[in-house]
């Protein structure tokens, strides 16, 4: 049975069918929370209405973020890629790109081509070193998040610089809640639905299941083999077919190929001006994930893109 749990600046609360109800602790850190279970448990005294809450991200930072890279078929063939060639790997972002549910994604004045990436997070409920034998997501995982992996895509590709294009501050949104689940729930991964819509077109409109190529456990298997993992951490998942960059044509692609690389990415560019699926400012972004019958709900967020800078 999940337990959905909400933050808000001066507080840790439950979600309840009734509303939410506090968490008598003094956790300051995701971490801290995870590890008074009891507190979880016996949380009680008055209940509010969730939608009275000014909800925060339920992942405190500092911590580590990890993302996995194009981890869905869909996703890999847009990217003109054969999806059984795609191995697994990791790219790290900043923590300080975390915002809320809620919060502005700040486009910073210099970057044009502003993607979105739904992604399921995976948060680490214990501390893990190096080199564990991990059988079961349980044996690391406490629970799931929603995430968004915004992408400032001309900066990311000519430069294949990852780290800066998709750790500007905002560029994580988390939340609203961080769901945590038990072992049969985990059993369930695979039905999850993820769902973006930009100003309410349906862009990202996927299940794990038969998409997703390198679930958690192989997941952890790898980055253990070489990664410290800390109660807290954020794993992002990889993210479904639909995000405004996919790959051109083939014989646009073989041309460019042929090409100088700042001609290259010069055409490439232009043609991506004419791509209206681009974020701008005053876009409005919602995001969620989901089983069709809601039994596993990690909630809806709701982010206004601002230009900044």
């Amino acid at each position: 049975m999940t337990t959905t749990i909400l933050r808000t600046a001066d507080a840790w609360w439950v979600e309840t069918p009734s509303g939410a109800t506090p968490i008598a602790n003094s956790a300051v850190t995701t971490a801290e929370l995870l590890a008074d279970r009891g507190a979880i448990a016996a949380a009680g005294g008055n209940t509010v209405a969730v939608d009275s809450l000014e909800l925060i991200s339920p992942v405190t930072t500092p911590c580590r973020v990890i993302a996995q890279m194009t981890n869905y078929a869909s996703h890999v063939t847009d990217s003109g890629m054969d999806p059984k060639t795609i191995p697994l790997t990791f790219f790290r972002k900043s923590s300080a790109s975390i915002t809320g549910p809620t919060g502005d994604i700040l486009r910073p004045g210099h970057v044009r081509f502003l993607d979105y990436e739904i992604e399921i997070g995976l948060v680490v409920g214990q501390d893990t070193p190096a080199g564990s034998t991990i059988t079961d997501p349980t044996d690391v995982l406490a629970g799931l998040v929603v995430t968004n992996d915004v992408s400032a895509r001309d900066i990311q590709l000519p430069q294949t610089q990852f780290y800066e294009a998709k750790s500007y501050p905002s560029f994580t949104p988390v939340g609203p809640a961080l769901v945590l689940l038990d072992a049969d729930d985990w059993k369930r991964f695979g039905d999850l639905h993820l769902r973006l819509r930009v100003n309410g077109e349906l862009r990202q409109d996927m299940r794990v299941a038969g998409d997703m190529i390198y679930p958690p456990l192989q997941a952890l298997q790898s980055l253990t083999r070489f990664q410290d993992l800390s109660a807290g951490d954020l794993i992002l998942t990889g993210t479904p077919a639909g995000t405004a960059l996919s790959a051109p044509p083939k014989p646009i692609e073989m041309i460019g190929a042929l090409l100088p690389p700042a001609l290259k990415w010069k055409a490439f560019f232009k043609r991506q001006a004419a791509n209206p699926k681009y974020l701008t400012d005053g876009d409005m972004v919602e995001a969620s994930i989901a089983t069709d019958d809601g039994i596993i709900n990690l909630g809806s967020q709701r982010n206004t893109v601002k230009d900044h800078g």
